[in-house]
């Protein structure tokens, strides 16, 4: 008699998890390679084209985009591709000026505020609440009427309106760091006050700060574009990007192309700078992509 043995059941394997990615999503790679180019624009203007931004040609005045100039000419015959390219370094940097001045001038508030007494630190916050409450904007407008217009001054203008913004976020991560196992431990070893801030609570309180930064450098690029349309940025002419706007609009009608491309780079710069940075803002929260 035969018998028949049962072939042993194998349980099925659990599916194996998939891997985190740390690559580059594809869908950020176009914003990051429009930032790499308005990069070296802003610093090395003639790796991309070497006409004279400020050269006039009043016989090929409000020509249309050619082979001669790919987003033709302005009312004074100035190539546009040239004037938006060489652009590029002054809204870029003075976005990127009041940036940083946002940014040190912020921190600083903040972890003021955030170490300090109650009563100091009631009164600060109600400075940044108030201050808050004003369009970016507006209260830049409010410093440029002080100050007068000029470049260094619409710095000044755009920074101070955005020390609110990481001077509430710093304000914020110094009280939980301040209530850290590890900081008061260093309170018990007697460390002073500087070493204090300067070791634990500093290097700990940074950590928003490029997503801050990265989201706020397209705010104040518009700023700088809609300050140096008013006139009150850049003056003509030097080319930048929110002036050629203000420059372009009696053409419209017969030139649309002196306003399309300028309006373009302001448009593009800002998106990719939102898209980069809130990404950055997920990856610091934890987040998947």
């Amino acid at each position: 008699m035969t018998t028949v043995t049962e072939a042993p059941q194998i349980a099925p394997s659990a599916p194996t998890p998939p891997r985190r990615r740390y690559g580059v999503p594809p869908g950020l790679i176009p914003p990051l390679l429009f930032l790499i180019v308005a990069a070296v624009a802003a610093t090395a203007p003639r790796l991309l084209t070497g006409v004279d931004p400020l050269a006039a040609d009043p016989l090929h005045a409000l020509a249309g985009p050619s082979a001669g100039h790919w987003f033709g000419t302005d009312h004074l015959g100035r190539d546009v591709l040239a004037r938006v390219v060489h652009g590029a370094g002054h809204s870029l940097s003075i976005g990127a000026a009041a940036i940083l001045l946002a940014t040190g001038i912020g921190t600083l508030l903040g972890i003021v505020a955030g170490l300090s007494p109650r009563y100091l630190d009631e009164l600060l916050s109600r400075l940044f609440d108030v201050l808050a409450t004003f369009p970016e904007l507006l209260l830049a407008l409010m410093v440029i009427a002080i100050t007068g217009p000029g470049t260094g001054n619409v710095i000044l203008a755009i920074g101070v309106a955005q020390i609110p913004n990481y001077a509430r976020v710093i304000r914020a991560q110094t009280f939980v760091v301040r209530r850290s196992g590890y900081v008061e431990q260093a309170v018990t070893f007697g460390l002073s006050r500087p070493v204090l801030v300067l070791r634990h609570v500093l290097p700990n309180v940074l950590g928003p700060l490029p997503v801050l930064a990265t989201i706020g450098m397209g705010t104040a690029i518009i700023a700088t574009s809609g300050l140096s349309f008013l006139g009150m940025g850049p003056q003509p002419p030097s080319p930048e990007w929110g002036s050629m706007l203000s420059e372009a609009r009696n053409y419209l009608r017969v030139a649309p192309w002196t306003a399309l491309f300028p309006g373009l780079a302001v448009t593009l710069t800002v998106i990719s700078l939102t898209l980069v940075g809130r990404r950055l803002q997920r990856r610091f929260e934890g987040r998947n992509p």
